[in-house]
C-alpha cells in the first residue's frame, strides 16, 4: 500500500497536501482500494465553505456510495472535472491526477488534528489485523 510521505491524513482515509495556503484534498490508495472500481464522483461546488472532517464530496464505486470528508476547513477553489468524465482516474492515480478538490484553508493548524505518514500507516496495519 502507498503512503507517501508529504500528505496528512483522516480516519476516513482521505488525504491533504498542503501547499501554501490551499490544501489539495484526494482519498488514499486505501480507501480507493476497498471501494473497488470508482464509477462516479460528485464533486464540491466551486466556492462553497467545507468545515474540517465534514462532508466534501461523494463517491460512487461498484461495491458502495460514501462520502468524502474534508481533511481541512476553507473555500472550495477547485474541484478536479477529469475525474467526472474518467472516475477510475481515483484507482489509477489516487494521489496524483485522482485528487478530488482543491481548497483555499482558513485555518492552517487544522493540520495538527491529522495524521502523518507513520501514524496513519500505524492505523491502517491496526485496521488490517
Amino acid at each position: 500500500m502507498n503512503i507517501p510521505g508529504e500528505l496528512y491524513f483522516t480516519k476516513e482515509h482521505e488525504w491533504v497536501r498542503i501547499e501554501g495556503d490551499t490544501g489539495i484534498v484526494g482519498i488514499t490508495d486505501y480507501a480507493q482500494h476497498s471501494l473497488g472500481d470508482v464509477t462516479f464522483v460528485e464533486l464540491p461546488k466551486i466556492g462553497a465553505d467545507v468545515k474540517q472532517f465534514q462532508s466534501l464530496a461523494t463517491i460512487e464505486s461498484v461495491k458502495a456510495a460514501s462520502d468524502i470528508f474534508s481533511p481541512v476547513s476553507g473555500k472550495v477553489a477547485e474541484a478536479n472535472k477529469k475525474i467526472e468524465d474518467d472516475p477510475a482516474l481515483v484507482n489509477r492515480s489516487c494521489y496524483s491526477e485522482g485528487w478530488i478538490a482543491k481548497i483555499k484553508m482558513c485555518e492552517p493548524s487544522e493540520k495538527n488534528n491529522l495524521m502523518d505518514a507513520a501514524a496513519y500507516k500505524k492505523f491502517v496495519e491496526r485496521l488490517e489485523h
